[in-house]
């Protein structure tokens, strides 16, 4: 996979829209009871992982949250991608329910893996410009930050994006606190705060 890789991040009603296109690699996050898709077509000619969490970043009772484990296995794939002989000619999809948590997260750890070298910022940018309604899993991105040795710079960017979202739509912040990711909020309003007082 390159910079002229073709990246699309979807949810589960997006997924018939993308059957003409060439995809040749899916990441698929699923939460742990949800059927598998048919992905149509372009399913039976592509490499596809299947990952089984539910997207929530704090512990609750009958729910999955994200793992390490989980992270290393979306890196994984990422790593595959890169040594796969069509990865310069790549279509990665991730998608998970909705197209705006998990699957940002996801793309967003593959990315910061398979550009070492590139800007934390520049990452996040690029994810949101694929998906706009990015909200990344903040447990999956901490993982991701210290399994790539970002040092605290992804979360940061991430946290960047967040405090953007919240000026944009300052609701959101309530709805994300009734959904028990305050934590994400926090980071976003703290982010922002910096940003202005900088």
């Amino acid at each position: 996979m390159n910079t002229t890789s073709l990246l699309t991040i979807c949810g589960l009603d997006e997924l018939e829209g993308h059957g003409t296109r060439a995809v040749t690699h899916v990441l698929s996050i699923l939460d742990p009871e949800w059927p598998e898709p048919d992905l149509g077509p372009y399913g039976q000619a592509c490499v596809r992982t299947v990952l089984r969490f539910h997207d929530i970043i704090e512990p609750t009772p009958g729910l999955v949250m994200p793992k390490r484990s989980d992270v290393e296995a979306v890196l994984a794939f990422g790593r595959g991608i890169a040594s796969d002989p069509a990865g310069p000619d790549a279509h990665l999809l991730v998608h998970c329910h909705a197209g705006i948590s998990r699957s940002t997260a996801a793309m967003t750890a593959i990315l910061a893996q398979t550009y070492p070298q590139e800007d934390e910022a520049a990452i996040v940018a690029r994810v949101s410009a694929v998906r706009p309604i990015a909200w990344p899993n903040l447990v999956m991105i901490g993982f991701a930050d210290a399994l790539l040795e970002r040092y605290g710079r992804l979360l940061a960017a991430v946290g960047d994006l967040y405090g953007r979202r919240l000026a944009e739509r300052p609701e959101l912040g309530e709805t994300m606190i009734r959904l028990n990711r305050a934590r994400e909020v926090e980071l976003g309003r703290e982010r922002a705060g910096a940003a202005r007082t900088s």
